[in-house]
């Protein structure tokens, strides 16, 4: 009996324990189906939880599925509207972009422009007044001993170089006799196209390694030919230097008469493959220059480096014009023939670098403005060189700015017009005389335009203070004396009669006891560009340190090939 007892306690225990248990899973579910309605009606979006399921939450997600139809979606297409405005750096930025590109034929062609004649007036000096002071310089130096002027120079350094530069084109002329123009034609009419395109491109690297090493072997000789006596010697000697020269100039003008000879066989070729071949070269520079990364010496390098190329690619159709005329007994008729070849020869050079320039300024972030600056910069480069402490003559200024050099250009355009045209008679001598006079006159009212453009363009760039310092007078080992050798315009003061003052006055020569100076340019030390930093020269001892790079516009023209820099 107890034990029956014991047994119904423990099951009603049981029981109880069961009872309870499910009271606790009752009210825990009740509770887990409170807060998941709570969370359904504070988010419509979810709709379904644990298995349960609302009619609040159905209504809200049959009306989503509404929201979401085809028509909506294209009716929220067609309707969906945005604000330029939350993004509008992005856009002026672009917008400036397009202004630039639009603004780059406008001033790169000016640039283009007065780099043309500034290589124009330094190729007719060559034909015009370097004959005349060439001339006057060995008059000089014949009657010195009977002027009786004792302890001078016979000739000054300038009439030195002169004399040169006039019998370096006369042997050179002379020597060009023995090359025989006819058979280098036939010679290179008879390769494929293939070979030719092949040629006229080892020719184009050739010229620019010619051109770079060239205007070295010219400096080298000129310096020579001058330096004081009294320094000691360093050099091989003058005569070397001037074979040397004498070698360069031959060479480098045969160079020009095969770039001249393919491109007259491009010309007079039937089916114009070979010439439309050498224009699309033009094109593939564009591939290679408009990806790299450009700064804006780079830029100017490059610039300068058209502006020669252009000048030079006129005077070669120049060339090729004079041989076909005399094939056809100057015959006016075969001058239109030859006239849209030229043409589209041209207009590939004037688009090709439209384009490269376009572009390039375009992924560098670089103005159209700066083309003002370049122009300044060659500007300033022929006002300084009409001073009275002009260190160097203009032409060889160009010809280290640019990589143009005129002497080669000037023997084998002098070869071909002598055998194009036969000067006979006294009328043909007289005619002579009067296009020697009109060269003459080109040259002088050329250098008056540009020295009035250029005196302009410096003022615009206010450096016309900076062009009436003075040099410093530096030797190897001392630093120079500014506060003696330097002067500055009073500020607000008109420099207009001392800068012309300068120009028309002619260069003071320094007296021989006095310690050699180095040929550093007054340039180098303004017309830099915004973001120039001047960095000074360090001397230890008798030793130059070489300056270290900066952004300096008239100081890129070191350590070049034809205006392109190399490191």
């Amino acid at each position: 009996m107890a034990d029956t007892v014991g047994s119904g306690l423990e099951e009603g225990k049981e029981t109880g324990t069961e009872t309870e248990d499910k009271e606790k899973e009752k009210q825990k579910t009740r509770h887990t189906i409170k807060t998941v309605s709570e969370k359904l009606s504070s988010t419509p979006e979810i709709t379904e939880t644990l298995g349960f399921y609302e009619r609040k939450v159905n209504r809200e997600r049959k009306r989503s599925l509404s929201d979401l139809s085809l028509l909506r979606f294209i009716s929220a297409e067609l309707t969906r509207g945005y604000f330029l405005e939350h993004n509008e750096a992005k856009y002026t930025e672009r917008r400036e972009r397009v202004y630039t590109c639009m603004r780059i034929p406008r001033e790169l062609e000016k640039l283009m422009l007065f780099g043309f004649f500034l290589c124009l007036d330094a190729f007719l000096y060559v034909f015009t007044l370097l004959p005349l002071r060439a001339i006057l310089a060995l008059i000089r130096l014949i009657t010195f001993p009977c002027c009786g002027l004792n302890g001078t120079r016979p000739l000054q350094p300038a009439q030195v170089c002169d004399v040169l530069k006039g019998f370096i084109m006369v042997i050179c002329y002379f020597m060009m006799h023995y090359v025989d123009y006819s058979m280098m034609y036939h010679l290179i009419r008879g390769q494929s196209v293939i070979k030719l395109y092949i040629i006229y491109n080892m020719l184009e690297v050739a010229d620019r390694l010619f051109s770079s090493f060239g205007q070295d072997i010219l400096d080298a000789l000129y310096w020579t030919a001058t330096e004081p006596k009294e320094k000691r010697r360093a050099h091989i000697g003058v005569i070397p230097h001037f074979f040397m020269a004498v070698l360069y100039v031959f060479l480098h003008a045969i160079l020009i008469m095969v770039q001249a000879t393919t491109l007259n066989v491009a010309f007079n070729s039937h089916n114009k493959s070979l010439l439309t071949i050498m224009m699309s070269n033009n094109f593939v520079e564009i591939k290679g220059s408009v990806f790299k990364k450009f700064e804006k010496n780079n830029l100017f390098q490059m610039s300068n480096s058209d502006i020669k190329e252009r000048f030079t690619s006129y005077v070669l159709l120049l060339i090729v014009c004079l041989r076909n005329m005399e094939q056809f007994s100057w015959n006016p008729d075969h001058l239109w023939v030859l006239f849209p070849d030229v043409c589209m020869v041209i207009a590939s050079e004037i688009v090709v670098d439209v384009v490269k320039h376009a572009f390039i300024t375009k992924f560098n972030d670089i103005t159209a403005d700066v083309y003002s600056e370049y122009r300044a910069s060659l500007a300033f480069d022929l006002v300084s060189s009409r001073q009275k402490n002009a260190y160097t003559d203009y032409s060889d200024s160009v010809s280290r700015r640019m990589g143009f050099i005129p002497l080669p250009l000037a023997v084998i355009l002098t070869r071909v017009v002598t055998s194009s045209v036969k000067v006979q008679g006294s009328l043909a001598f007289v005619c002579v005389l009067l296009f020697y006079l009109g060269l003459i006159t080109l040259k002088v009212l050329n250098s008056i335009v540009l020295l009035g453009k250029s005196c302009l363009y410096v003022k615009e760039a206010k450096m016309e203070e900076k062009l009436i310092q003075t040099p410093p007078a530096t030797t190897p080992g001392k630093p120079s004396n500014k506060s003696k050798n330097k002067f500055r315009a009073p500020p607000g003061i008109p420099t207009n009669n001392s800068l012309s003052a300068s120009i028309t006055s002619q260069p003071v020569h320094q007296s021989e006891s006095t310690s050699p100076l180095l040929p550093n340019s007054n340039s180098d030390q303004f017309l830099t560009t915004p973001d120039a930093e001047e960095k000074d020269i360090t001397q230890d001892g008798s030793e130059l340190k070489h300056r270290a790079s900066k952004k300096d516009l008239l100081d890129i023209d070191r350590f070049t090939i034809c205006g392109n820099r190399i490191d």
